[in-house]
């Protein structure tokens, strides 16, 4: 009796560590994460890249966080340049000044 309690236990201690293993590696993705290597993808022209994030989150959370790392972008490029947020997208556009 005491064997078959022994395997089992063996049994379940082994399937639990195989299981946190597994999750580790099917880890769920940032939208941020993901909107951060879509850029820098789109950047670099790696259409392998851009196709692998575009699958981490849906594209509704994708276009969120595209829109939160550009808005992060233009401000920090704001500061840095000390102008306004509205002149550094312009210029980041090519567009002329309002």
């Amino acid at each position: 009796m005491f064997d078959t309690m022994r395997k089992y236990a063996a049994r379940w201690r082994t399937s639990t560590r195989a299981e946190s293993v597994s999750t580790r590696e099917r880890r769920a993705h940032n939208l941020f994460e993901a909107a951060a290597v879509y850029v820098a993808a789109c950047a670099e022209d790696d259409q392998d890249g851009i196709d692998e994030a575009a699958g981490w989150v849906s594209p509704e959370a994708l276009s969120f966080g595209v829109n939160e790392l550009a808005c992060r972008a233009v401000i920090a490029l704001a500061r840095e340049r000390d102008q306004s947020p509205g002149a550094v997208a312009r210029d980041l556009l090519g567009l002329p000044a309002a």
